[in-house]
C-alpha cells in the first residue's frame, strides 16, 4: 500500500549576491505577489536538484550573473513568509567577481543597490539580508 505524499512547504533558494564596492543585487518583480518591488533572486528548488544548484541556477536566469562560492545565511520558514502558500526558504551569501547583471525569467529588472534598506524589499528579504550583512561584518 502507498502511503499518500505528505503536504509541506515548498522550498525554495535565494542569493545575497554582493560585489567588491558592497552593493547587492536585486531584481525587480515580474509577478505577483510584490510585483514591481525589489527581491532577491531565487526560487524554487526544482526535483532532483540541491539547493545550492538552485541557488546558482536561478542567480544566473535572473541576472545573468555567476555565483562564487555560496556560504550559508540560513534557514527562512515563516509559514506567513509568501502570502500565496507556505514556503521555506534556503538563503546562501556569495562574492560575486563580474557585476554585469541582465533580467531574465522572473525578473523585470536586475539591478545592483547600495543602499537596499531604503527599498520595500519583497517577502522577508529585508530580514535576509541583515542576516547576510552581518555574516559579512564577522568576515565569515
Amino acid at each position: 500500500m502507498r502511503m499518500p505524499k505528505p503536504v509541506t512547504p515548498r522550498l525554495t533558494a535565494d542569493c545575497v549576491a554582493v560585489d567588491a564596492k558592497g552593493r547587492v543585487l536585486l531584481i525587480r518583480r515580474k509577478h505577483p505577489p510584490f510585483v514591481g518591488h525589489y527581491a532577491l533572486p531565487g526560487g524554487f528548488v526544482d526535483v532532483g536538484e540541491t539547493v545550492e544548484h538552485a541557488c546558482r541556477r536561478e542567480l544566473m536566469e535572473e541576472t545573468g550573473v555567476k555565483a562564487g562560492a555560496l556560504q550559508l545565511v540560513g534557514v527562512y520558514s515563516d509559514p506567513k513568509r509568501d502570502s500565496r502558500f507556505h514556503t521555506a526558504a534556503v538563503a546562501y551569501l556569495t562574492r560575486v567577481r563580474s557585476p554585469k547583471a541582465v533580467a531574465g525569467d522572473d525578473a523585470a529588472a536586475a539591478e545592483w543597490v547600495t543602499d537596499w534598506r531604503k527599498e520595500a524589499l519583497a517577502f522577508d528579504h529585508a530580514l535576509i539580508l541583515r542576516d547576510a550583512m552581518r555574516l559579512l561584518k564577522q568576515g565569515r
